[in-house]
């Protein structure tokens, strides 16, 4: 049972997120050779004052 967990900066649309689950189902499903129903996906939005590249809040990119 693949569990596919998704860390991004949070703001994408419920839209985004459906297309996102249906696109990685399928890729788990077609590597895995597993249905869909043994798939489970786990999308956490993060705040941008969470998270940081090269030492530097997302918060404070310009």
């Amino acid at each position: 049972m693949p569990i596919v967990q998704i860390d991004w900066v949070e703001g994408r649309s419920v839209e985004q997120k459906r297309e996102l689950a249906e696109k990685v189902t399928a890729a788990v499903c077609e590597a895995g050779k597993c249905p869909p129903e043994a798939v489970t996906i786990i999308i956490r939005d993060q705040a941008k004052t969470n998270i940081a590249k090269a030492g530097v809040l997302m918060a404070d990119r310009k």
